[in-house]
């Protein structure tokens, strides 16, 4: 069934068109998000790691310097954060690149149609280290 454009609101119109423009930019907004990496450093830039889109560990960098003090305790603290900071970096640019594929009044109607998915969206921005301290705090 056929609906001549004439009979659609242009607001719909609009956003129909829009939809569209978003369906045929997937792959390359699918291949993008792959290529994406979360860098970070730790202060003392002693630790360096990278993760993937998905937030796993894909490389890790220890100078050789952190042995000649060797501190476990700290080393795993250094790695821990440096890797949550990674992670950030990595949601972070993932956020954006889909906030730059979709309208704002998309999000927005989202919004307010699904409140509750507004508050599952801001929980998967957690690390999962943040998610394993709540847990255990939980306890």
């Amino acid at each position: 069934m056929e609906i001549s454009s004439d009979a659609v609101n242009p607001v719909f119109q609009d956003m129909l068109e829009q939809l569209k423009k978003i369906t045929e930019s997937l792959p390359k907004t699918r291949e993008r998000m792959f290529e994406i990496t979360g860098v970070a450093w730790s202060p003392d830039r002693m630790v360096k790691v990278v993760v993937g889109p998905r937030g796993q560990l894909v490389d890790l960098e220890i100078d050789p310097r952190v042995f000649r003090r060797p501190d476990a305790t700290q080393l795993r603290a250094t790695i821990l954060d440096a890797s949550s900071a990674a992670v950030r970096d990595v949601t972070g640019q993932l956020k954006e690149l889909m906030e730059d594929q979709f309208p704002p009044e998309f999000t927005e109607l989202r919004n307010q149609m699904q409140p509750e998915r507004a508050d599952a969206a801001e929980k998967s921005r957690l690390t999962d280290a943040q998610l394993y301290a709540e847990r255990k705090e939980q306890r």
